[in-house]
Parts: structure tokens; C-alpha cells; sequence
């Protein structure tokens, strides 16, 4: 494990740039987080990296499931609930095995095809997009998907965006009802990186350091939500999905 007083001057402006980062896009853009996490496995190693991000993204949770906690959705959380947890499991026993490094080429195609759907759907006919939202197969496939990618890799950002976009949510909506999804996987992936040895004594200690940034960049987040305008939020949550997407694919 890292020790942070190894760490230069200029690893720390970008780390702590990246706590704001995360604050904000848990409060705004979800999709954002994409380049948190880009930035961690830059500056630390690909495994080590998830397990350091992780407790910084349940405090950006906790702060965004408080101030939107009127605007969830609840009824498109529980319909993937069971399919999440399918998703998560099968990622902890792939995760023993392989590296997310050879699982992350697989998952930016999905979400590139997603995307793609998701965009092009209205040339599908009428039955196709009232359909799509309440379809069973496309709710337990976004579930399973969801909680295998963000067990290896913190990588359901992307996912979730596609499903919450599909939904039709209104903005705060959006981000409240995924804020209470994450907090939910994030809260359930903490035992199973701590027997992964991926969330140590070390790792909790460094997070400490950064929980005032994630705060900053969340209430800053929740002023901007409230002026931007809907079509510009859905616009920026494709196109980070979309980005994040493409380092999985590059590596």
C-alpha cells in the first residue's frame, strides 16, 4: 500500500482537485466521476485505486442521498435491487480471478452500444422507445450490468446513466435516484474489497484527508444543477458516459 507522504505536491493539487470532483459530480453530473477515476489509477496502482476511491465516493453519496432525498424515484431503485446484488456477486468471484484491466474493454463497448441505443432509439418506431422504459429484460440486464461494473471497477456511472436517461428523469430526480443506488452498492462493496484486501487501515486513513474537498465540490454542484438547463444536463451525462466509456476501452 502507498504511503501519502510519498506522494509530490503536484499529486496532491490533482488529488484534491479530484475530491472536489467527485463531490460535484455526486451532486450534479454523475457521470463526471468517470475522470476521478481515471485520475486515481494514474497516480496509484488499477487495484489499489478502486479500493482508495470508494469510501470518497460513499461520503459524496451520503452528502447527495441528505439533499436530494425528496427527489428518488423509488419504485425504478427496487426493480433492480436483486439484480444488482447478482451483478456485484459474480463481480467479486470474476474480480479473484482476473484483473478489471482485462474485463474493461468488454464494458466500454457496452456502454458505447448503450449509448448508442439511447440515442438512437426514436429511429427504433414509437412501440420500441414507450416500451424500453418498462421493459423487464432491459431493467435486470441494466441491473446485472450495473453491479458487475461498478464491483470491478467503480465503473457504473455510465450505466446508470444510460438507465435513469431511458427513465425519462427529470434532472434532480436523476441524480437523487442515483445517488440512492450508489450509496446502496458502494455500502455492499466495503466487506468485500476489505477480504480483497483492496480497503485497508492505510487507504481509510488517507481518505480522512479529502472528505472536506468532497463536501466543497458538492455544494457547489447542487448550485449549478439548479441553473443548468435539462437538455444541456442530459447532453453532459451522455458525453461523460461516453468518455468514460473510451478509457475503458484505451486502458
Amino acid at each position: 500500500m502507498f504511503v501519502i507522504f510519498e506522494l509530490t505536491i503536484l499529486e496532491w493539487i490533482i488529488i484534491i482537485f479530484s475530491a472536489l470532483l467527485i463531490g460535484f459530480a455526486k451532486a450534479g453530473v454523475a457521470s463526471m466521476g468517470i475522470l476521478v477515476v481515471t485520475v486515481f489509477m494514474i497516480i496509484f496502482p488499477a487495484r489499489e485505486s478502486v479500493g482508495i476511491l470508494l469510501p470518497l465516493l460513499i461520503v459524496g453519496d451520503l452528502f447527495a442521498v441528505v439533499y436530494y432525498r425528496r427527489n428518488v424515484v423509488w419504485r425504478y431503485l427496487f426493480s433492480l435491487v436483486p439484480w444488482v446484488l447478482i451483478g456485484i456477486v459474480l463481480g467479486y468471484f470474476v474480480l479473484d480471478v482476473v484483473t478489471s484491466e482485462q474485463l474493461k474493454p468488454m464494458i466500454g463497448i457496452l456502454v458505447l452500444a448503450l449509448i448508442l441505443l439511447h440515442i438512437s432509439k426514436e429511429k427504433l418506431g414509437e412501440r420500441f422507445v414507450k416500451l424500453l422504459p418498462e421493459s423487464k429484460v432491459f431493467t435486470f440486464s441494466m441491473g446485472i450490468l450495473a453491479g458487475f461494473t461498478t464491483m470491478i471497477g467503480n465503473a457504473a456511472g455510465g450505466v446508470m446513466a444510460i438507465y435513469l436517461l431511458v427513465k425519462g428523469l427529470p434532472k434532480q430526480e436523476f441524480v437523487g435516484t442515483g445517488a440512492w443506488f450508489f450509496l446502496f452498492v458502494n455500502v455492499i462493496k466495503v466487506p468485500f474489497y476489505i477480504s480483497l484486501g483492496i480497503i485497508t487501515v492505510d487507504s481509510i486513513t488517507f481518505n480522512t484527508w479529502l472528505i472536506p474537498a468532497i463536501l466543497i465540490g458538492a455544494l457547489i454542484g447542487v448550485r449549478v444543477i439548479k441553473i443548468m438547463p435539462q437538455k444541456v444536463f442530459q447532453i453532459l451525462v451522455l458525453a461523460f458516459a461516453a468518455l468514460g466509456a473510451i478509457r475503458l476501452l484505451i486502458g
